[in-house]
């Protein structure tokens, strides 16, 4: 008679654990946030889509040498403005990508608040540069809002507490924004 209920109670131990997430070898999930819409002036959302009280804003660009390599020609400068960013915070960060005029990106690359410039009324600048295949091809340099400072731990990493929604994958040369 012992033994039966062995078998009984053990199979039902396990069905409990499964249920309640001590079992995360089979509930670890994985997956990425969607693209937001791109635009030269966004708010920052989180990986539900959600904005996050933060604004970033291209302020200007221009096709230019850079002053330390001008024999590479021309690439796209541009400049931004972080706002709303809490004192201290390390995030959050967005893509920057010089698009055609079809809005294809040309080239893009991460921008993160922490790098920018603190000014006296709340908001940071930076400036940054990309650089283009064809530079005469750059019709604009446009942010896209998600945070990809909310990275998280995935499931390989961690498989018991990782895992979740993500920032979406980076936009890369092609990418229609």
């Amino acid at each position: 008679m012992l033994s039966v209920r062995v078998l009984v109670v053990v199979p039902l131990a396990l069905v409990g654990f499964a249920l309640t997430g001590c079992s995360a070898v089979w509930g670890c999930t994985d997956r990425m946030a969607e693209r937001a819409e791109a635009g030269a002036s966004v708010q920052v959302v989180d990986t539900s889509e959600r904005p996050i009280g933060v604004t970033v804003k291209v302020v200007e660009w221009r096709l230019e040498p850079h002053p330390q390599t001008p024999y590479e020609g021309n690439l796209a400068h541009f400049h931004y403005r972080f706002d709303g960013v809490a004192e201290g915070a390390t995030g959050p960060a967005v893509q920057a990508c010089a698009v055609d005029e079809k809005r294809v990106a040309l080239m893009c690359k991460t921008i993160y608040s922490s790098t920018a410039w603190s000014k006296p009324d709340g908001t940071r600048t930076g400036d940054d540069w990309l650089t283009v295949e064809h530079p005469e091809r750059v019709a604009g340099v446009l942010l896209i809002p998600n945070n990809q400072s909310e990275g998280g731990r995935s499931c390989a990493q961690d498989a018991k507490d990782g895992g979740g929604v993500h920032p979406p994958t980076t936009a890369s040369v092609g990418d229609q924004l």
